[in-house]
């Protein structure tokens, strides 16, 4: 026997590979749900976002966009009947995977993308909507490559209990990127985007059908136990 006394036996299973190995397999498109984080007629957050839309969808994703404009502050007397906030909740629901792609504004993400981030609920009733679904970040920057959006954007997906992908995409001077028509040059940036899209995609498909047995927690099944045992014991004594 293994020298554990604190774990509670009844809440700790062994591993079920039944759940982790073959789970029924779905059929139905990756549902992906993509964020951006400007609002700009050109904004390069966006257009990047859009080529990363279409080449998930030629890779057979269903793709939705979340357009912030008109979307609230948090705390400024709106709540989640808001129109705009009950459209990203649903789409938050919906999807499967999602894409963050922001701009770096003054070593950061903007202002934008962190507000959408925080009317993301982490519970509505016993749904988690973000827990076990995947996750790619982005940025654009328009001077020198850097990475504190995307590295910012990860401490946030960890937070909310989304399977964030190893790889990433930053686009330094990304005016020198874009055409005319808002369509990205070909490049190694335009490359990696590729690289990150077909790896999100791997990954939703690998988790999507486990991610409820990914996530689920020790402690979160022992505190359900002892709030049952807690109830039963207070239906005897009454």
């Amino acid at each position: 026997m293994s020298d554990t006394p604190n774990i509670d036996d009844a809440s700790f299973p062994p591993i079920d590979l039944d759940a982790l190995c073959t789970p029924p397999q779905k059929r139905h498109a990756p549902r992906i749900l993509i964020l951006y984080g400007s609002l700009r007629p050109r904004s390069f957050s966006r257009l990047s976002a859009e080529e990363a839309g279409r080449i998930l969808t030629r890779l057979g994703a269903e793709v939705r966009f979340f357009n912030p404009a008109g979307l609230p502050l948090v705390d400024d007397g709106a709540d989640a009947t808001h129109p705009k906030v009950r459209e990203l909740i649903d789409l938050v629901t919906w999807s499967e995977g999602m894409v963050w792609s922001s701009p770096e504004r003054h070593g950061a993400m903007t202002g934008l993308m962190k507000t959408q981030i925080d009317w993301i609920p982490l519970s509505v009733g016993a749904v988690r909507p973000t827990q076990g679904k995947t996750l790619a970040v982005m940025q654009v920057s328009g001077g020198s490559q850097s990475f504190n959006a995307v590295n910012q954007m990860r401490i946030l997906g960890r937070w909310m209990r989304l399977l964030t992908i190893p790889n990433q995409s930053s686009i330094p001077k990304a005016f020198q990127e874009f055409d005319e028509a808002g369509r990205m040059r070909p490049s190694p940036l335009y490359d990696r985007i590729v690289d990150v899209m077909e790896e999100l995609m791997k990954f939703t498909l690998l988790t999507r059908d486990r991610a409820d047995y990914l996530v689920e927690r020790y402690s979160e099944r022992k505190e359900s136990g002892e709030a049952l045992i807690a109830r039963v014991n207070l239906s005897k004594a009454t």
